[in-house]
């Protein structure tokens, strides 16, 4: 059985079809504010839906929604893997 490594890394590096838990969000100020508000908390699962085609933005499925943001802004989010 594959155990997916527990170590954090950015959501914006989460490839399509593969879901997450949130461990940290680092940004800061409004941004942070903004994030945590659309449900971006830690301990929540967000799953990859697909990346634009010129790369950004990047659409992810959280708490039952689907939310696009920027690359940058998910450069800010740590995530683990979890086990599909």
């Amino acid at each position: 059985m594959n155990v997916p490594d527990k170590s954090p890394v950015t959501l914006d590096t989460v490839i399509s079809g593969d879901k997450a838990r949130i461990v940290s969000v680092r940004a800061k100020g409004h941004l942070r504010k903004r994030l945590l508000e659309m449900g971006i908390i830690p301990g929540a699962i967000i799953e990859s839906i697909r990346v634009a085609p010129l790369g950004d933005p990047v659409e992810f499925r959280i708490k039952g929604y689907n939310l696009s943001i920027r690359k940058g802004d998910a450069a800010c989010i740590e995530v683990v893997m979890e086990v599909a």
